[in-house]
């Protein structure tokens, strides 16, 4: 899956088969990204969907030099399984 960032609609998104969308929206500081919501199509839960989707967000941030502030629950529980992604988090947010 090919990860696109949407700005137009603040959201990283996987364009899946069936013809959904899969998302996390953003929104952006100078240096910090918050990550807010995460959605998959109830039809794809349970296919490491989000999972990827959330891994391939976290390395663009990373490539861009941003500091992540994880506001949606479930981007706070990958990193908090993700000890790799931890270094990303923004001050306040170290797990």
């Amino acid at each position: 899956m090919e990860l696109i960032k949407n700005e137009s609609e603040k959201q990283y998104e996987f364009h899946l088969d069936n013809g959904t969308i899969a998302f996390v929206e953003y929104l952006t500081e100078t240096d910090k990204v918050y990550l807010t919501h995460t959605e998959v199509p109830k039809s794809m839960n349970g296919h490491g969907i989000g999972s990827e989707l959330i891994r391939q967000t976290l390395q663009e941030i990373k490539k861009d030099g941003k500091k992540l502030v994880p506001l949606c629950g479930f981007v706070s529980w990958y990193v908090n399984n993700h000890d790799e992604w931890h270094s990303l988090l923004s001050d306040g947010y170290q797990m």
